[in-house]
């Protein structure tokens, strides 16, 4: 192809070795994508034109987009889109670019994980599990269900599984017959604690499998461009893409752009030409780029680089530490042996260290922040420095730190600025009561009256985070307006009737008439007051049943009953007087 650009394999050892001829052994194609308002005539108008090409739809979810691919002959590829390009009905025409799994594989359980020990994931696990977080892993597929002579491998067993779809068959079983995508989704959220084999980040996480790349590792920019538009339709919270290669593709890029305003984290591979040039998707505006790291902190040796990299993680490196101790270990299917559950085989490449950025934002998302330029924040200000002074251009932001990263986000969503406005809110309370009242409200006097009031006012704003000294966290430690996040998983976000002031108004309602509880429910309600007021600043997370993604709307909603929280507390105050 004259455009054909793929990026090859930084390492391959040549019993694995992928011929040089295989891309061309795809159909030479054309995607056209049609403006969404045109119809079937319109399509066929467009085929007459062009002499009787045969337009027929990517899949059965691109009908909407309008989204065809049509096959030429060689000589004709640029005719073609040049005239396609010319039709006010066409909004893009390019030529379908092939592209392929970024891996390093060999051959070969926790301690052996050492990825996981560099960026902290035992400490993430404190706090969050990836709860209630659908992460799409758009690759070869995934191992999850028995499909002809396959067998389902053993420690992606009880995990969620959730809108499977192949875009390669056009079939929805995505299963995998190459080992890429199995080993991709293990590290995002193999099955944990479970006795076998090795871990996953977030591991409670559903698993979307989007086969786009054939038995070989090779698919097109029509099926990765779909799955993507499919990702983001069917709920998908985080996107993985360790693939990489072909030219740039404008209905890739708007895919990925269609992704992102949806408030989908797009992370992709940078790819493995130990280059300068990041590969596409990961450059296109929108993606959140990861590099490579070895056992040693520096990049791996086949990491391209550039400046669109947002990242490093950990990604392998065969030259660090040998080939099993120094790659990525995860259970994938074994080509030779199908029906083998049980295959653990230690791989290297950005794709391994792709999938780790993955598993930490559906971390970050599981323990409250949903908002998508949040997510991206928190990985990028909690980053590690790279070791021996590694540039931005190579590290992005700095080396993955899942740890730091969730430790922020459960600050964002019950840390230090809810307890400093419940404190504030208090504090002003308090001082204007002294004033008039000369401190004989009933709720701050009497036996511990002002030391209940503080307590509720903490415990309604930040929770009672000091449990976590005694290794007590959950919904033990946290604010009670987040419970529901905790109930539903933070992949339901917030419901609309918990962040309000119905569930303190019910509390005044019952316990109001006992009076050694006033100084409690009074810091409660303020104190929810606090939480909802913060949160509408910060955004950590939607609101459901309030239209748009965590918005205008949503804010309104959370200041409005912050407001009204606070007029009963002081209404509280009065009434004890």
């Amino acid at each position: 192809m004259k455009h054909l650009c793929l990026l090859g394999l930084a390492v391959v050892f040549p019993s694995l070795a992928l011929a040089d001829h295989e891309p061309d052994e795809l159909p030479l194609q054309i995607l056209v994508d049609l403006h969404d308002d045109t119809t079937d005539e319109d399509e066929r108008a467009v085929e007459s034109k062009l002499g009787g090409l045969d337009l027929r739809l990517n899949s059965i979810h691109a009908r909407e987009e309008r989204f065809f691919i049509a096959e030429v002959e060689r000589g004709e590829l640029a005719e073609m889109i040049e005239l396609l390009r010319s039709d006010p009905r066409v909004e893009h025409a390019e030529e379908n670019y092939t592209y392929q799994a970024l891996k390093t594989p060999n051959d070969p359980r926790w301690k052996e994980q050492w990825s996981f020990h560099m960026i902290g994931a035992e400490k993430a696990w404190d706090h969050a599990s990836g709860k209630g977080v659908t992460v799409a892993v758009i690759d070869t597929g995934v191992a999850y269900v028995a499909h002809r002579q396959w067998k389902p491998v053993e420690d992606l067993a009880n995990i969620d599984f959730v809108k499977a779809y192949d875009f390669v068959s056009d079939t929805e079983i995505a299963f995998d017959d190459f080992g890429h995508g199995t080993h991709v989704a293990g590290t995002i959220a193999q099955a944990t604690n479970n006795g076998l084999g090795v871990a996953g980040l977030a591991h409670k996480a559903a698993i979307m499998p989007l086969k786009v790349l054939n038995s070989r590792g090779f698919g097109s920019a029509a099926d990765i461009a779909d799955a993507i538009r499919y990702a983001a339709d069917e709920g998908a919270q985080v996107m993985n893409l360790s693939l990489g290669g072909g030219a740039r593709s404008l209905v890739m890029e708007s895919a990925v752009r269609y992704a992102r305003a949806k408030g989908v984290i797009v992370v992709c591979a940078a790819g493995n030409d130990g280059r300068g040039v990041v590969s596409f998707p990961a450059a296109y505006p929108g993606s959140f780029a990861v590099s490579s790291v070895g056992p040693d902190k520096q990049r791996a040796f086949y990491s391209n680089w550039g400046k669109e990299i947002a990242i490093a993680a950990p990604g392998g490196s065969n030259r660090v530490g040998g080939l099993a101790d120094g790659m990525v270990l995860q259970n994938t299917i074994n080509r030779e042996h199908p029906a083998q559950a049980d295959f653990y085989a230690a791989f290297q490449g950005t794709s391994m260290a792709t999938p780790h950025v993955a598993g930490v934002a559906a971390l970050i998302i599981s323990a409250g922040v949903t908002d998508a330029d949040e997510v991206e924040s928190i990985l990028r200000s909690t980053a590690q420095r790279g070791a021996g002074g590694a540039s931005e251009l190579e590290f992005g932001a700095g080396i993955l730190d899942a740890a730091a990263a969730v430790e922020a986000a459960k600050q964002k969503t019950h840390g230090a600025p809810y307890l400093m406005a419940a404190l504030a809110l208090f504090a002003g309370i308090v001082l204007r009561t002294r004033r008039r009242f000369g401190l004989a409200a009933s709720i701050f006097s009497g036996r511990g009256g002002l030391f209940l009031a503080l307590l509720g006012a903490v415990m309604g704003s930040s929770g009672l985070f000091f449990l976590e000294w005694f290794g007590i966290s959950g919904v033990w430690s946290a604010p009670p307006a987040a419970w529901d996040l905790h109930a539903l998983g933070a992949g339901m976000f917030r419901s609309a009737l918990w962040a309000s002031a119905l569930p303190m108004l019910a509390a005044v309602v019952v316990f109001l008439g006992v009076r050694r509880w006033s100084g409690l429910l009074f810091g409660l309600t303020l104190g929810w007051a606090a939480h909802l007021a913060v949160a509408a600043i910060l955004m950590p997370a939607d609101v459901l049943l309030i239209p748009g993604l965590a918005g205008l709307l949503d804010r309104v909603w959370l200041l409005l009953n912050a407001g009204v929280l606070l007029l009963l507390a002081i209404l509280l105050v009065r009434r004890s007087r």
